[in-house]
């Protein structure tokens, strides 16, 4: 099989956003095994971001365990991004298949399409999210007047930043006004921003997140794990478009096997799993991290297929709340289907659905 990877997508157009498919819900339940005819994928267009938060991405095409589970007949291209709402355009265009990314732009695409576009079919990551600042920043009330950073508007770390903002009363806008101003960076660009001093700080995915710590010298004044019950929290999910799904759930199905096998992978090689990550980010963004900051990276984040369905619609209050997206509903953005089949055929637990899908 071959794996082709192309540079990282920043922008297809607005326009793009409205492009996300047109696949019936009742084509859809035929997705996971019903009637209708299907047959595994000659390509399969994998997205995905050179974050820690991706390791289960970066470990499966390592390691090849994504070529090993869609064999010779599926050709495996990918496309690296730096934030969510690119990679939900290139989705939406058709441009890619499936991606990993955060949770905000799954509810986000989803319901601007009216429940057409995608379908989240795994978990990836949970934890691994901070807000972190310059010295002299020790408590909420001294951001009135800064600038943060976020990876992108409206990407997850974005809405978060925003509602949590909002929550300690301050306001803000997408513009970038308000008491706090939030100026939406690429992450390379933020922490060379905030070596400069021109960020007093940013809500980050990792590795970014201890790049600032220990290459910068900030610190954390919010890990969003203590912002949600017994501290988890989703930060990446497997994302797959509706048509694809309906069209190629074979090939879904051994993408998925691929990405269990590279979570456990992860969880079985705890020595060999730093070294295959970082040398993945370095071959994608041509630096390796330091040996302090893929160790403090990957101690704040939990590797695992369960994508936490059941806090999804808090996100959607967080998005709303933030400005960043439109009402509506997410019933039916799950289909976990294909992956519990896997799983109960190891003896293992489902995961749920949270009631907003298939499981």
């Amino acid at each position: 099989m071959n794996i082709k990877t192309t540079s990282t997508i920043t922008a297809l157009g607005l326009a793009a956003m409205m492009l996300a498919g047109c696949a019936s819900t009742g084509a859809q339940a035929d997705a996971a095994g019903g009637e209708a005819q299907t047959s595994p994928a000659a390509e399969l267009r994998l997205g995905y971001f050179a974050n820690v938060t991706h390791a289960p991405a970066l470990v499966g095409l390592e390691e090849g365990l994504f070529a090993d589970a869609l064999g010779e007949d599926t050709e495996l291209t990918t496309q690296v991004f730096n934030a969510g709402p690119a990679a939900v355009e290139a989705l939406s265009a058709g441009a890619i298949d499936a991606t990993y990314i955060g949770p905000n732009p799954s509810i986000n695409t989803f319901i601007q399409s009216g429940g057409a576009s995608a379908r989240i079919v795994a978990g990836a990551a949970t934890g691994g999210a901070a807000l972190v600042v310059r010295e002299g920043i020790d408590s909420p009330a001294d951001l009135a007047g800064t600038t943060l950073a976020t990876p992108q508007l409206g990407n997850t770390q974005d809405v978060a930043l925003r509602s949590w903002l909002a929550d300690e009363g301050f306001e803000t806008d997408v513009q970038g006004g308000g008491d706090v101003h939030i100026t939406p960076t690429e992450n390379a660009q933020t922490l060379t921003l905030f070596q400069q001093g021109q960020l007093d700080g940013a809500w980050l995915p990792e590795p970014w997140v201890s790049r600032l710590i220990v290459d910068a010298g900030a610190h954390v004044l919010v890990d969003e794990a203590d912002l949600w019950e017994g501290g988890a929290f989703p930060t990446t999910v497997l994302l797959v478009r509706a048509e694809f799904l309906e069209e190629h759930p074979e090939t879904v199905e051994a993408l998925l096997e691929g990405h269990v096998a590279a979570i456990d992978w992860i969880g079985e090689h705890p020595a060999e799993a730093p070294v295959v990550i970082n040398g993945a980010i370095e071959a994608e963004t041509g630096k390796p991290l330091a040996d302090a900051v893929i160790s403090r990276a990957l101690e704040h984040v939990r590797f695992s297929a369960d994508p936490v369905a059941a806090t999804f619609q808090t996100l959607v209050e967080n998005g709303l709340e933030a400005g960043t997206q439109k009402e509506g509903s997410i019933e039916g953005l799950f289909d976990l289907r294909l992956l519990n089949g896997l799983l109960e055929a190891e003896g293992r637990e489902p995961v749920s659905a949270g009631g907003l899908g298939e499981e």
